[in-house]
């Protein structure tokens, strides 16, 4: 009765919008809670504070692995004391003005070099499409761009005597990427060639476009990806950030200056690029 637990699982169990896992999920916190605070000695919940909580952070921090599975225990624990104020069980709850931990970005699954070489050569045909997928993915990689901002190039983007994407990004964060030698055969062949097909008697500002002469969409860009993923039989979960984050890593594991990095993903603070060197 020192931690009311068995009038906690009723009150649970009387909440109709809460399925029988999740209410094994919250129980299983709330236990293990109370087994940290009973091996510090303490027999009732009346007598834990806030220090008992921020002492059970520290706990979770080094055991429990990541932020989002200690953001869910702290917020199971926050429903059972406000529970227990709720019905004059405990005088104040310790959990008042308690910050959880902030939530720690993960560099998704990247691609090695011979993933990406595998997923760049899927596009093999010499039809308009293969060679518009083929520049495509060869200037995801080679540039980390973000997908949004691909499909947002247009034609007058491009400086082909120096080589450069112009004008890439935000409006308030235009920035200039050089187009390595390789994506920009690909890229020269498409806009020579495959662009003119697939744009019949349109006009269109847009570099990429779809078979309809129309602006790639995000989704069309997608679908692609996927097609070619499925090709090669790589087994991960491949998106368009999963080329920017592997140019990111690859390139900072060839040596590459991580001010320099920064500046061709465009991250306005440099601890977003130093994550990369974690990898």
């Amino acid at each position: 009765m020192s931690f009311y637990l068995e009038e906690y699982t009723f009150f649970l169990k009387s909440k109709k919008d809460l399925s029988a896992q999740t209410i094994d999920s919250y129980l299983c916190d709330i236990k293990q809670y109370i087994d940290f605070v009973q091996e510090k000695g303490i027999s009732h919940v009346q007598l834990t504070s806030n220090a008992s909580i921020i002492s059970y952070m520290v706990y979770l921090e080094e055991n429990a692995g990541s932020s989002s599975t200690i953001h869910r225990k702290l917020s199971s624990l926050r429903g059972y004391y406000n529970y227990l104020l709720l019905n004059r069980m405990i005088d104040k709850n310790p959990m008042v003005r308690l910050e959880p931990p902030k939530t720690q970005k993960r560099i998704p699954e990247i691609l090695t070099h011979n993933e990406v070489e595998l997923l760049l050569n899927q596009p093999d045909g010499e039809d308009a499409r293969s060679i518009r997928d083929k520049a495509m993915l060869e200037l995801l990689y080679a540039t980390g761009m973000r997908v949004s901002e691909l499909i947002s190039l247009d034609i007058n983007n491009i400086n082909i005597e120096k080589k450069y994407l112009e004008k890439v990004g935000l409006a308030s964060r235009k920035r200039t990427v050089p187009i390595p030698s390789r994506a920009f055969y690909h890229l020269e062949k498409y806009m020579y060639n495959s662009r003119i097909k697939l744009l019949g008697k349109k006009r269109e500002e847009a570099l990429f476009v779809n078979s309809h002469g129309k602006r790639m969409t995000r989704q069309g860009l997608w679908k692609i990806l996927k097609q070619y993923k499925k090709k090669a039989s790589i087994n991960k979960d491949i998106t368009p950030q999963t080329l920017r984050h592997s140019f990111a890593v690859h390139s900072v594991k060839r040596g590459i200056d991580i001010c320099y990095i920064q500046k061709i993903l465009g991250h306005s603070d440099i601890s977003t690029t130093q994550k990369y060197n974690l990898y």
